[in-house]
């Protein structure tokens, strides 16, 4: 298929990693073994506070968000990856190009709007301790949750919306995966609109994200500075460093993602950074937020005691 073709065709060329064939199964294991942990750890933590009634706190609730996220958004992107990995001719149409780069974008903006409510969650938690059961009552959760899912869900219909309404000119995607920068590079129409809407949706999206992040965590800083309770500290501490440790990871992550888009002598490096993005976070998500936690830590025990996984 040529890499220009003068009539659009409903079937994409994908141009995939540039590996060496001794590394192409290694590389298939390795992305297979990630894939198979972060959706055994994501599926295990959510079953397990739905199935048992003293995880049905707001904390727990929101967390399910964010694994629901991490197997959605992944689930999207690595099986298409690996299959491409073995293959030496990556084809995919243009309907299922477009609903990957849905649900790779639904993933990203979902992932910072659910950090920022947990973030809000915890600031409760530590900050008003007292209040914090009238404050984040089961309608404060489902009401926050659809703010995350509806915001994410517009913002990121208006992106694909702009990019599908244009006429395509190529047929090949110079990347390994679909998303938007990649479906609008197929056509040779003016882009402008696509270009600068893209721009305030990653911009807005930042802002709120880190704006979020900083103000939550200035004020958790200032409460712990002011009261100076030891407890309160070590528990504020212990619940910030990670949840600020994962959002580093994923913020750096997805910057990278973006700002490489416009620069294309790297594309490897914006590949990479992609994959990163999503399986990183997805990965260490129940391990920071789960067994981090106490309670959810507990329960775990309990259930591998119960089965005679590990000695009493």
């Amino acid at each position: 298929m040529e890499k220009n073709a003068s009539v659009a065709s409903d079937v994409l060329e994908l141009q995939g990693f540039d590996i060496s064939p001794e590394f192409t199964y290694p590389l298939f294991f390795l992305l297979l073994l990630v894939y198979l942990s972060l959706l055994f750890s994501n599926i295990g933590v959510l079953a397990l506070i739905i199935m048992e009634k003293s995880l049905h706190q707001p904390m727990y609730f929101l967390f399910c968000n964010l694994s629901v996220n991490d197997v959605i958004g992944n689930t999207a992107l690595l099986p298409q990856v690996m299959a491409h990995v073995l293959s030496t001719k990556r084809f995919i149409t243009y309907n299922q190009c477009v609903a990957q780069a849905f649900h790779s974008h639904t993933f990203g903006s979902a992932s910072h709007l659910i950090l920022i409510i947990m973030a809000i969650d915890r600031y409760v938690a530590i900050c008003h301790p007292l209040r914090y059961s009238s404050i984040m009552t089961g309608r404060t959760v489902v009401g926050l949750s659809v703010v995350v899912w509806g915001v994410s869900l517009v913002l990121v219909s208006v992106l694909l919306g702009l990019t599908v309404r244009l006429s395509r000119c190529r047929s090949f995607i110079q990347n390994a995966y679909c998303d938007n920068p990649s479906l609008f590079k197929l056509s040779c129409e003016d882009v402008s609109i696509n270009n600068i809407y893209g721009l305030v949706f990653t911009v807005l999206l930042f802002t709120c994200s880190i704006g979020g992040i900083v103000i939550t965590y200035m004020r958790i800083a200032l409460i712990c500075w002011i009261k100076k309770n030891k407890e309160l500290n070590n528990r504020a501490l212990q619940t910030c460093a990670s949840h600020l440790l994962l959002y580093l990871i994923m913020l750096w992550s997805g910057f990278l993602t973006i700002t490489l888009h416009r620069f294309p002598n790297y594309p490897d490096l914006r590949k990479i950074a992609h994959i990163l993005f999503h399986v990183v976070p997805a990965n260490l998500n129940p391990v920071i937020y789960g067994l981090q936690t106490k309670s959810l830590r507990v329960k775990i025990v309990e259930i591998l005691q119960r089965k005679k996984v590990i000695p009493f």
